[in-house]
């Protein structure tokens, strides 16, 4: 038994603070919160963490551990790094995604060249298992992409043909045989959601962002495929009448979704799906060294980010939080956050998002709240971050299921 003392803890439902933060943990769950766990610090380990404030643990639905990181070439990684560098590499990454606050992920899609091993999924198996640190993964496995895609790697450098060139199990297909097989490769080996490109990007040769890549037909396919084996699908999407004809084939969540418009909006708001915000790298991406086709199709694109967002708050569409990582630095998740407020969005409705709409957004209900019966997946700040929520920039305690992985407390 052990007893987390604290200033104070946030009750993301209310949006409100409890004081004193006090929540008792026995092995990975919580048994008491609140009021209700005063009288029991004197049973079992008490862990007193002076004027903090209690969160239950972050989530970032949209990263990638397996790019970015300390010692990555990122205009040569596509053709450098072999499957087991980058699952050393994202070692690091994972690490400093949990200590930064960030208890549960979504890996939202590989595109690069595995020889067709899900990556991602033998991450979530060794944090899982205990051998490294790291915050709960729920793995897309390979992104699934039409040739010449935004998720394409070859468009990324304009590559000649020949040239990296990606299997149909790795994430390439083209019509509904191709696309079939490749969902059903992702969930065979372990995806528990699937990741699609619907439209252009940003970052990469693929023409117009907002262009829609596949058909209707093909996104049905892709749908009617995950969701009769009970997994949602994500889609990087951002033009407005991409978004439109995403939604309307079934897809559970929009990711970017910069060039929205009213009507894209209220078709998410219509048919109850999520938006993944990733808006913080409109703000802070460095595209300095990108071609300058490219850095002239971000300035375009990156200030329309911001309107969209608040816009699709305003409406009441379900936002959940996302950084696509490493498009801001891996443990730097939640500089994500800080842009969402300073971009119209309650420092309430922000750690909602960050929180409680996630899990609803992963379907799970055991994680997302500090609550009786729930995971232990806490984390403590020192401040209020419903009056600050840059101290969310600051964590000073984690712990994921019942576990400590950080405590700048210990004297």
């Amino acid at each position: 038994m052990l007893t987390l003392k604290a200033a104070g803890l946030v009750d993301v439902d209310a949006g409100t603070i409890i004081r004193p933060g006090i929540v008792r943990v026995d092995g990975d769950r919580i048994v008491s919160v609140g009021e209700t766990a005063v009288g029991s610090a004197d049973e079992g380990e008490v862990i007193d963490l002076g004027d903090s404030i209690l969160l239950p643990g972050l989530m970032d639905m949209e990263v990638n551990l397996l790019m970015g990181g300390r010692g990555e070439n990122p205009g040569l990684s596509q053709v450098q790094d072999d499957p087991p560098t980058r699952v050393l590499r994202a070692v690091g990454n994972a690490r400093r995604t949990l200590r930064a606050g960030f208890t549960t992920v979504r890996n939202l899609g590989l595109f690069v060249k595995t020889g067709g091993y899900l990556l991602d999924v033998a991450l979530g198996k060794a944090i899982d298992a205990g051998w490294i640190d790291g915050p709960r993964i729920i793995p897309a496995g390979h992104a699934i992409t039409p040739t010449g895609g935004h998720l394409d790697p070859t468009m990324f450098a304009a590559f000649m043909p020949g040239v990296l060139e990606l299997t149909i199990e790795e994430g390439i297909a083209n019509g509904v045989d191709e696309i079939r097989k490749a969902v059903r490769y992702q969930i065979k080996h372990g995806a528990q959601l699937i990741k699609v490109c619907c439209s252009g990007g940003v970052m990469s040769l693929t023409g117009e962002a907002g262009a829609q890549h596949y058909s209707d037909e093909e996104l049905r396919v892709i749908v009617d495929e995950a969701h009769r084996r009970g997994l949602r699908v994500a889609a990087h999407t951002h033009g407005a009448e991409a978004v439109k004809h995403a939604v309307d084939c079934g897809i559970d969540c929009i990711e970017h979704g910069f060039l929205m418009d009213d009507e894209a909006i209220q078709m998410l708001v219509d048919n109850d799906r999520f938006l993944v915000t990733t808006r913080r790298l409109a703000q802070a991406m460095d595209v300095s060294k990108a071609p300058k086709v490219l850095q002239d199709k971000a300035a375009e694109m990156f200030p329309k980010a911001e309107t969209s967002i608040k816009a699709a708050y305003e409406a009441g569409v379900k936002i959940a939080v996302g950084t696509d990582a490493p498009a801001i630095p891996h443990g730097r998740n939640a500089d994500e956050l800080v842009t969402l407020v300073e971009w119209g969005m309650p420092p309430a409705a922000v750690l909602r998002s960050a929180t409680t709409i996630a899990a609803d957004l992963i379907n799970v209900t055991d994680r997302g709240r500090l609550a009786e019966g729930l995971l232990a997946d806490i984390i403590a700040v020192p401040g209020n971050p419903l009056e600050d929520i840059s101290v969310t920039q600051h964590v000073d305690f984690v712990m994921k299921g019942g576990k400590v992985f950080r405590n700048e407390h210990i004297n």
